[in-house]
């Protein structure tokens, strides 16, 4: 037996944890991110100083759960960081980050501080007090968005509890933030522990193979099909079944469309690649998927942007094949469910329809359909807009000058939607979109989590006006790590892509841009404010100058913000597909009556895929 407290025992505990996956073997929680408190001070934080556990300090708790989830990502689901605040606001402020993880599928450990188990102080500093129970505190608002969630105490709750933790996190199909509340007053209590809780434990993740039967009716689906379409997930990557789909499409040609978080599954130029798929998407693969006659979702949840809020899909009888790990998501569209691991049931799937390939005819239809898109994206590249770049055209240059490997980050805004369009995606790790929450703010802090897992690439991180203004201040842990980052810092002066929004549903952009009462910019130094914060600033205001600002960026070793302004009111290149948006349906502005007009067409072409 092994006398320690709650919280030593914990971090303890977290430091013989192991994932593995194909014989590799990894370390599962790879430090702690955290800010202390009355909380977790004297708990978590005096465990972590005597057990040695690596440690990062933070400087908000909803980005350092953002950071550990970036890190998840990127090390596909194998690895994570667990995060530790004190009661109150520094739990609360996880609710965010812990919604995105979940929503997303990506492992994090939360360990919030909490209200004294033994009530011998209650209300303590912090404490949410509830005339219904004393057992309520803040931390019930992480319910929700927890996979699993558990408050310890007694010491005796803590071994269970753990393991359950750990059986979430490394649950491919169940994953999401894990919370274990931990009351301050546990948190110092001693127990003794037996041994066998601190010894090396292995967490297998395995690569669940198609059920025989399942199996054969797909491939029956696939192989009956005339105009068949891959939608690439997710999935695709954390299972590292990039490969597999690569032969898969060439064994058969069938075109391959790409999701937000499956971007990149295949190279942008390779044969059978049509590009991203639904309300973002490219016209090359939304043409084909309005024709397709089965859709092969692989490690996708199909969510209303992939779908075009179910209006995408177009063709009378087309029918769903769902490759996923989970079968929530197998299920979905009344789909013919084939529950594996995407690797292994791609690689089961490619054996099971033998010499069968889709027409030539239809092969030689996606190639040019993508040519012309690619011309599309050459054009965006290369507008020449004056006085301000258009949007497009950063993105262009920022493709130019990043590596083969480097990695783009992005999540809310106008960028991730011409990001999915026009990015060219050359590695399975190369793009980082976060658009499960598409939550502001994520962008510098989820950077920091994909530099911590990858160092030996450059991450670009792609944040507009708004988003820094969200949450701007992990520069500051970026600095004090030592943590190189390319930060493209676009500056619009509103909130551009909710404007257009705005305009479409008739609310003529109100409340979306930064402007003062008579209408002025705002004298706001964004580039001034990151230099503060301890980086290195790039001021651009043309092309050539943005381009040799970020050409030098990536030539340093340090953080470094590059400002550059464009043009609001410069589209991408459209998609060709819908959004679902609810329009007012009775209003005296008549843009919105327009707007509602429009609205009510669109929406005729929505679908039940029952």
């Amino acid at each position: 037996m092994t006398r320690l407290t709650v919280a030593q025992a914990t971090v303890r505990f977290l430091a013989h944890q192991w994932s593995e996956r194909d014989g590799e073997r990894h370390r599962l929680i790879s430090g702690c991110f955290g800010i202390f408190g009355h909380g977790n001070v004297a708990g978590i934080g005096q465990a972590l100083l005597e057990e040695g556990f690596p440690y990062h300090m933070a400087r908000n708790e909803q980005a350092m759960v953002h950071t550990a989830v970036g890190y998840a990502r990127t090390q596909d689901r194998l690895r994570t960081y667990a995060c530790t605040t004190s009661i109150g606001p520094g739990a609360t402020n996880m609710v965010t980050g812990a919604a995105l993880a979940t929503i997303n599928r990506l492992p994090v450990l939360l360990l919030p501080g909490d209200i004294f188990a033994t009530r011998s102080a209650n209300p303590v500093l912090q404490e949410l007090e509830d005339a219904r129970s004393y057992d309520v505190s803040v931390n019930d608002c992480l319910k929700p968005v927890s996979k699993y969630w558990d408050r310890i105490n007694r010491p005796e709750q803590l071994p269970s509890a753990l393991l359950a933790a750990m059986r979430v996190l490394t649950d491919p199909a169940e994953t999401g933030a894990v919370t274990l509340a931990l009351p301050q007053d546990v948190q110092a209590e001693a127990y003794d522990w037996p041994d066998e809780l601190f010894e090396d434990r292995v967490w297998h993740v395995g690569r669940p193979v198609p059920e025989p039967a399942a199996l054969a009716r797909a491939a029956a689906f696939l192989t009956a099909a005339e105009r068949p379409l891959i939608v690439a997930g997710g999935g695709v990557i954390y299972s590292g079944a990039a490969g597999e789909l690569r032969a898969f499409a060439e064994q058969t040609g069938v075109p391959v469309a790409e999701t937000q978080a499956g971007k990149g599954s295949l190279a942008w130029d390779h044969p059978c690649a049509v590009g991203a798929i639904g309300a973002t998407g490219s016209t090359a693969a939304n043409a084909l998927a309005r024709e397709a006659d089965v859709v092969l979702g692989i490690g996708t949840r199909y969510s209303d942007f992939t779908t075009a809020s179910r209006s995408l899909f177009a063709r009378p009888g087309v029918r769903f094949v769902n490759l996923n790990v989970a079968a929530f998501d197998a299920a979905k569209h009344a789909g013919e469910s084939l529950v594996a691991d995407a690797r292994a049931g791609l690689a089961a799937l490619r054996g099971a329809v033998g010499d069968w390939a889709v027409p030539e005819s239809y092969q030689e239809e996606a190639r040019i359909l993508v040519a012309r898109w690619n011309t599309t994206v050459d054009q965006a590249y290369a507008l020449g807009h004056t006085p301000l770049p258009a949007q497009s055209e950063i993105l262009g240059v920022v493709n130019e000058v990043s590596g083969p490997r480097d990695v783009v980050v992005c999540a809310a805004g106008a960028m991730p939607g011409d990001l999915h369009k026009l990015w060219r995606a050359r590695d399975p790790k190369g793009y980082h979109v976060e658009y499960g929450f598409s939550c502001m703010g994520y962008e510098i802090a989820g950077g920091l989590g994909v530099k911590l897992a990858a160092p030996d690439r450059d991450v670009f991180v792609m944040v507009g006006d708004g988003s820094y203004l969200m949450m701007a201040q992990e520069l500051v842990t970026a600095v004090a790590e030592g943590v190189k980052l390319i930060v493209v810092l676009v500056n619009n002066h509103g909130y551009a892509s909710i404007g257009g929004l705005s305009e479409t549903v008739g609310a003529q952009r109100f409340g979306t841009a930064y402007r003062d009462r008579e209408g002025g910019l705002l004298p706001v130094d964004l580039a001034a404010n990151a230099a503060s914060l301890g980086a290195d600033v790039e001021r651009a205001g043309t092309i050539a100058e943005f381009r040799a600002a970020l050409q030098r960026a990536k030539e340093s070793a340090r953080t470094t913000v590059v400002h550059v302004e464009t043009d609001p009111l410069v589209s991408a290149p459209g998609s060709e597909a819908w959004w679902d948006v609810p329009v007012a349906e009775v209003s005296a502005l008549e843009t919105t009556q327009e707007a509602r007009a429009r609205y009510e067409k669109e929406r005729q072409a929505r679908r039940s895929y029952l």
